[in-house]
């Protein structure tokens, strides 16, 4: 009789525990073990043990290739999470785990295979648990889970317990007190136009400044309008070919449908902003133009300006700041591109997968939030009808615009910074911070393709991954001709790109859109959500009165405020970038790969911790503790 000791660990989260029947049976190349009831003395499989058991079986299993547990029902259901199964055969010297991090729903039966990364072609298609299908949410849009409301989806892609509670509780206590915050420095410092600047490069929206050589057609800025904002001895011009001007053009808003909130119209802009950067002053807006048709209505608003229409002139700009950020830079551009990776990650892949390994970690509650998102947030009753000036028609038309437009290529950083032409700009911290964590990232998940990968023709011929890559670009990235994400991966680069892509999206980048918005919109006139009047037409006639019935009222500021209080808080369960608490890879070079980018990542925080030292408003939202490790709000 060979007698094998079994280990047993049960979830750490709220009601992971379970008081059903459970029962092992260990399968080898050579046999099975006899199926054996898993029942010590006392209470088994409560949350968070570790439980030991003996497992019998007639003769040597051989090489073991899974176990198989199964959960009957006792007296009632009880839902039960496992984390993993250790199995130490008899007469060896080692112990073999089996990852399993998943719940077990009702009278089931799973088998789970040894944590060594196999990639064994559609052998491994049985072992693929997800049956979820894509639907179109919206036309024009990435598509998405089909799952109405949170309430359909897997248990195994929901909040646990404690998540879910917090996450409704602040919610439900913002909405119905409209609690006031502080944002100190916003308020003390939003009329600057070196504080309008610094938001261009580190603020929620730090991708929608680009480099400028030549003025557009459509913003007929001259050199003596914009003359007196300029260093001594030099002009327009000469900045022009310097390098030294930089654009914000809000061309994807013109157009677009406005809400209409409380049954009164509301207002939005296109504007066009200049800026320049200025050898003492540093970056600082120009010359700002509200539409994109310059007419007599469309004055170009100047520094120089009456004070007052120069400040509305920028809070005009930071309004449509506040529909691009939210919709394209933060729900496009990083929640939906990475459901994309989520569905067809659980789709194609099995939990051997090394790629599936990989991407876990990243996609945690990413799938609920998004649900959550669109049933409460961009839903044709959500809290963006309520308050935004682009609710209801407008911000769908408006993803479906910046839609068109996305590539692969703009999600690559290194790419993005060198098309913007934004590598010369000094102080722009989310560039460099963002280039340090891309290349940290790229690095380790090139170690781990190469690990097991061992050449070109390995990529080629797995199979999961080449169904993996289709239902990326067929299913989830439809009508995107000019995309440019090919639908086959045929090298280890390709390979190594497209994960890195996934991992910087759903942490670094979702971090710089998300985490510092209650920073920038507490402080509701330098990031206002709506626009109650229309954007000026007469400098002279600009008056305090107008631009405080022109900004969102009380109730609309309150539920901003509360709002961007819940999306850009520190979530109370973040598991940071590059900690790991499902424990998917076991094998040595693996978890030393694991480690070096940890201790990578370490090195990244002091970097950015020593250069925020002393100054005036630190930029930490890129510090590896304060990134989650996926998109979870």
């Amino acid at each position: 009789m060979e007698v094998y000791t079994v280990t047993v660990a049960t979830g750490t989260s709220e009601y992971s525990g379970t008081n059903n029947y459970i029962f092992v049976t260990l399968v080898g190349e050579k046999g099975e073990s006899e199926r054996t009831l898993l029942d010590n003395p006392g209470l088994d499989f409560c949350r968070g043990a570790v439980d030991q058991y003996k497992v019998t079986s007639p003769s040597p299993l051989g090489s073991l290739l899974l176990v198989r547990l199964e959960k009957q029902r006792y007296w009632v259901e009880d839902n039960w999470f496992c984390r993993y199964v250790t199995v130490e055969p008899p007469a060896e010297d080692k112990v073999l785990t089996f990852p399993c991090y998943r719940w077990l729903i009702g009278d089931i039966k799973v088998e789970i295979r040894e944590g060594t990364g196999k990639i064994l072609g559609m052998q491994n298609q049985f072992l693929i648990l997800f049956t979820k299908l894509w639907v179109t949410w919206a036309p024009g849009i990435p598509r998405c889970i089909d799952a109405t409301t949170e309430a359909d989806l897997p248990q195994d892609v929901r909040f646990d317990n404690e998540k879910r509670s917090d996450f409704e509780h602040s919610l439900h206590y913002l909405l119905t007190r409209m609690c006031v915050f502080d944002s100190e420095y916003c308020m003390e410092h939003w009329k600057e136009d070196r504080f309008f600047g610094y938001q261009c490069m580190n603020g929620s929206n730090p991708r929608m400044i680009k480099s400028c050589n030549k003025l557009p057609e459509n913003f007929p800025v001259t050199s003596d309008m914009v003359q007196s904002s300029m260093a001594p001895r030099t002009n327009l011009d000469k900045e022009l070919k310097a390098g030294n001007i930089y654009l914000l053009d809000y061309a994807i808003m013109d157009g677009i449908p406005t809400n209409t909130i409380k049954s009164k119209p509301q207002y939005i802009a296109a504007p066009l902003c200049l800026l320049y950067q200025h050898p003492d002053e540093g970056l600082i807006p120009i010359a700002i133009q509200l539409e994109q048709t310059p007419d007599h209505d469309t004055p170009i608003f100047l520094p120089r300006d009456p004070p007052l229409a120069w400040l509305l002139a920028k809070i005009w700009v930071r309004h449509s700041e506040f529909q691009v950020f939210q919709l394209l830079s933060h729900l496009l551009r990083t929640h939906l591109v990475i459901e994309v990776f989520c569905v067809a990650t659980l789709r194609q892949l099995p939990a051997v997968h090394p790629i599936y390994k990989l991407l876990a970690p990243h996609l945690r509650y990413t799938l609920e939030i998004n649900c959550r998102g669109r049933t409460q947030l961009i839903s044709p009753n959500g809290i963006f009808k309520r308050v935004v000036s682009t609710g209801g028609d407008g911000l769908l038309i408006l993803a479906q615009r910046e839609y068109k437009v996305l590539t692969y290529r703009s999600l690559q950083p290194r790419n993005d910074f060198t098309d913007r032409g934004v590598y010369e700009l000094p102080k722009y911290f989310y560039r460099e911070h963002s280039l340090m964590l891309w290349d940290t990232i790229h690095s380790f998940v090139s170690g781990m393709v190469s690990l097991y990968y061992q050449s070109d023709h390995d990529v080629q011929e797995d199979l999961e991954l080449q169904a993996w890559i289709r239902d990326i670009t067929q299913e989830g990235y439809t009508e995107l001709p000019n995309f440019g994400l090919p639908s086959k991966l045929n090298t280890r680069e390709e390979l190594s790109t497209l994960v890195s892509v996934a991992i910087f999206t759903s942490t670094a980048q979702h971090a710089a859109t998300n985490n510092g918005q209650f920073d920038w919109c507490a402080w509701v006139p330098n990031t206002p959500c709506t626009m109650r009047h229309p954007p000026p037409t007469d400098k002279d006639a600009v008056t305090m009165e107008m631009i405080m019935a022109t900004l969102p009222d009380v109730s609309q500021s309150c539920l901003q405020m509360a709002i961007t209080w819940h999306l850009g808080r520190a979530q109370p369960d973040a598991i940071p970038l590059g900690q790991y608490t499902q424990e998917h890879f076991t094998e040595g070079e693996a978890l030393e790969l694991i480690e070096r980018f940890r201790r990578e990542l370490k090195d990244i925080e002091g970097h950015i911790l020593n250069q925020n030292e002393g100054l005036e408003l630190p930029y930490l939202f890129l510090l590896p503790s304060r990134i989650e490790n996926s998109i979870t709000i």
